[in-house]
């Protein structure tokens, strides 16, 4: 959480505390505070990473006593799949050479971040359309459940974090059964605003297009080139998405390697907190494809 973030969240909750007014809409306003902050930018990823442990349970305190603030619930989501991600299982991948049952530890608790931050996204779309899991869980064709554009942003970060809690869960059937279910969620929100997140939504997509069993490639790479293109080129994630989820699985070191490479250079030219994450992780792959060809 960036320090102006950070400060501004103590600072509600000092007012929160000691104003007279109605505790429900000091709430409110710590919430539209958090929410509002969950995507402030930030060019110190250590930083970040220190203070972004409080800023999550502070928001998921808050977010419990306002459980209807889909923004907050929305950038919970986020909040703890991003943490997953870029702080616990990459931290994970780093150590398997060296400390494999260490490794197996920090795996697990990113599978538990990801399922926490799941049943955040799951209960924001819930209390959005009453109904909603059934539905999803349903797959009825006949009667498909609907997402409205303000509710792309929960249903991402659940199919997000969806996703990740099932590739750290591959010894659990149950878990990987729900594969289906998450790419239909991920689905919809495409189907209802296919550049969400300039082009994150699209390389979601393709991620779920290439892991799911039978699979087309080329379809996952048309997904990649439609993330880079509502991106505008200057997100690494679609690089680094493609590189693992095509070229690394298909033995192409040479593409892997150059999708490796604008991953880089994109995360350079824009510098913000997500590139800067991705930049570690491609990176360490790059250094590291001895390893893997």
């Amino acid at each position: 959480m960036p320090a102006v973030a950070l400060r501004s969240a103590l600072m509600a909750l000092t007012l929160m505390l000691a104003a007279c007014s109605p505790q429900s809409m000091l709430l409110r306003g710590v919430a539209d505070q958090l929410a509002a902050q969950g995507g402030a930018a930030e060019d110190d990823l250590v930083l970040a990473r220190e203070a972004s442990a409080f800023y999550l349970k502070l928001s998921e305190s808050v977010l419990a006593q306002q459980p209807g603030h889909l923004p907050l619930a929305a950038a919970v989501a986020g909040g703890f799949t991003q943490y997953a991600y870029s702080f616990v299982a990459f931290e994970a991948d780093k150590l398997e050479a060296t400390d494999a049952r260490a490794a197996q530890r920090l795996r697990a608790r990113a599978a538990r971040l990801y399922a926490r931050a799941l049943r955040h996204a799951m209960r924001g779309l819930e209390a959005a359309q009453p109904g909603f899991a059934l539905a999803l869980a349903k797959a009825d064709p006949a009667n498909p459940p609907r997402l409205a554009p303000e509710h792309v942003a929960l249903a991402y970060w659940g199919a997000a974090a969806w996703g990740g809690f099932i590739s750290l869960s591959k010894d659990r059937p149950d878990v990987v059964a729900d594969l289906p279910q998450a790419q239909r969620l991920a689905r919809l929100a495409w189907e209802a605003t296919p550049d969400h997140g300039d082009g994150a939504l699209a390389s979601l997509m393709g991620s779920f297009e290439a892991a799911r069993p039978g699979g087309s490639a080329p379809q996952a790479r048309a997904f990649f080139e439609q993330a880079i293109a509502a991106g505008a080129g200057r997100s690494a994630g679609p690089y680094l998405a493609q590189a693992e989820a095509l070229a690394l699985p298909a033995g192409d070191r040479a593409a892997f390697e150059a999708l490796l490479r604008q991953a880089i250079a994109a995360s350079q030219a824009q510098p913000d907190l997500a590139n800067l994450a991705l930049l570690e992780r491609a990176q360490w792959l790059l250094d590291s494809a001895d390893d893997r060809f």
